[in-house]
């Protein structure tokens, strides 16, 4: 039996290097790939952009200045009011309904009357029907100029 010994490498001789792979560009299809996503996505971008300015012009702007008192009705009660005398008018914001056993509660809605104009609404004979002699009523209406609204007849809650 023979045995085989080789040789010994020479001292010149450099060690071996791994092999390294160079990267091979991406196939033209994934950039296609690539820039057609990137169009939809600008796409659905600008469709999400129209929405939200369309939302926030119609829709969530209505929401949020939503009247709070529009179907309020006799027997509801109406949050504090500022206080008015005799036929002195104030701008109001922020009027709403809330439950009469709340200690909110400052006035009992004692009427409402439909499609009224601004100037019937001035005129405060609306609510004549549903006011009891002496009582102290208070008109408290909705209505944008040159269209019709709808008036409360209220009374201070006791």
């Amino acid at each position: 039996m023979s045995e085989q010994v080789a040789p010994p490498p020479a001292p010149d001789a450099a060690p071996p290097q791994p092999a390294v792979e160079t990267p091979t560009p991406p196939p033209v299809e994934q950039e296609a790939k690539k820039s057609g996503a990137k169009k939809a996505l600008g796409i659905i971008g600008a469709i999400v952009v129209v929405l939200v300015i369309a939302g926030l012009k119609f829709g969530v702007a209505s929401y949020l200045n939503k009247d709070e008192t529009a179907d309020a009705k006799a027997g509801d009660c109406i949050a504090e009011l500022p206080e008015v005398t005799g036929t002195k008018e104030e701008e109001v914001d922020g009027a709403k309904v809330v439950s009469c056993t709340s200690t909110e509660a400052a006035y009992n809605v004692v009427g409402r009357v439909d499609d009224q104009t601004e100037a019937q609404a001035k005129a405060s004979t609306s609510c004549d029907q549903f006011l009891k002699e002496g009582d102290e009523g208070y008109v408290f209406y909705n209505i944008e100029p040159g269209k019709t609204g709808y008036v409360l007849c209220l009374t201070k809650k006791a």
